[in-house]
């Protein structure tokens, strides 16, 4: 196996749902807001993994100027 083989075969897959849980994750401990964009979670994921992510966003048609609510939705309240 050469090693740019290799190097593939280690590459971490990003769905969609993991990048809201991280993001989701972020919010709920006040690290980032929900009106700031997807970019600013790029401080949080290494770079070697960020690739992933913005492929996976790209994949969903988010852009990295759209807010981190946008990505996380709607989302529901039981004490509202």
């Amino acid at each position: 196996m050469s090693s740019s083989t290799a190097l593939l075969s280690n590459r971490v897959s990003y769905s969609i749902d993991v990048v809201r849980d991280e993001a989701r994750r972020l919010v709920a401990k006040g690290i980032v807001s929900r009106q700031q964009p997807i970019y600013i979670l790029c401080h949080y994921i290494s770079a070697r993994e960020w690739v992933c992510v913005e492929n996976e966003l790209d994949r969903c048609n988010f852009l990295l100027r759209d807010r981190i609510g946008d990505l996380l939705g709607n989302e529901h309240w039981d004490n509202d």
